[in-house]
């Protein structure tokens, strides 16, 4: 994927950036693998909002995509290359020999034709092949990695992120996660091969308010513009400083670089070494 800057020099569009699409091969969606995206605006089932600054937005599509690669020992044809409104990462249509289709998140250089398997043995270590972590020697990336053996991947599935096997110890696989932190999963997992696509995504510039209104979300206030009432930070006549020792959040808990893992969580153990802040 390449960045294309904006050649428009209004205010709002003068330092914006817009994805080219040169690697989508289908413009449109596989209808069989799609289901409507019901809008929630943030709001659980009473109706309260429990997420803010959400709403509005164009109207999505939801792709039905195959995270736990659970089609073992079948070999697949990659029949298109395409765009995923709900994440950053270009997604790889499949076309099974029995005449299934699925959808995968696609690796970088994934190309149309290409043949990919899904096995619970040793296979060939080459993009989009998914198969357990004890497979996969030290140093090679992996993405979509599983927690629990055939729970689906849940690690690694964002536009260009990747983790790097690190060893082998007992029961368990040594990886080095995108934020830093070192973990054990099962060795059982399963992982597919290469590095999650689209990595440029991160250059993305967005210009201007109405592109973000377009993508679901509303305006954020700034607390310090708030009433005393409204949040932590409000209250002053003219610009203030928040009047605290560290920020808050609208509810009064401490904000911006605390801790919120919680410390009894089982999970813990598996931890080796915490992410970098």
């Amino acid at each position: 994927m390449a960045i294309r800057p904006s050649h428009v020099k209004t205010p709002g569009l003068r330092g914006a950036s817009f994805d080219d699409f040169s690697d989508i091969t289908k413009k449109a969606g596989e209808k069989s693998l799609m289901i409507i995206k019901k809008k929630h605006s943030g709001r659980n089932n009473q109706g309260k909002i429990t997420i803010r600054h959400r709403g509005g937005g164009v109207k999505r599509y939801i792709r039905i995509i195959d995270f736990k690669r659970d089609k073992f020992d079948v070999p697949a044809v990659v029949s298109a290359i395409e765009y995923d409104p709900n994440r950053g990462a270009r997604l790889a249509l499949l076309s099974y020999k029995d005449g299934e289709k699925r959808y995968i998140v696609c690796p970088i250089d994934l190309r149309v034709g290409s043949q990919i398997l899904s096995s619970k043995d040793l296979i060939e270590i080459k993009n989009g092949n998914a198969m357990p972590i004890k497979f996969i020697p030290a140093g090679v990336p992996v993405y979509n990695v599983e927690i629990e053996p055939g729970k689906g991947g849940v690690i690694a599935r964002g536009a260009g992120n990747s983790v790097f096997v690190m060893g082998t110890e007992g029961n368990f696989v040594q990886i080095k996660m995108p934020s830093g932190e070192i973990r054990l999963v099962k060795k059982d997992c399963l992982c597919a091969v290469g590095q999650v696509s689209n990595p440029d995504r991160r250059h993305l510039k967005i210009g201007k308010a109405g592109r973000k209104r377009h993508l679901g979300w509303r305006p954020t206030v700034r607390g310090t513009a708030m009433n005393p009432r409204d949040h932590a930070h409000g209250g002053g006549e003219g610009n203030q400083p928040i009047g605290l020792k560290h920020p808050k959040t609208p509810w009064g808990k401490p904000a911006l670089g605390v801790k919120t893992r919680k410390p009894k969580r089982k999970s813990s153990k598996f931890i080796i070494q915490r992410r970098k802040k």
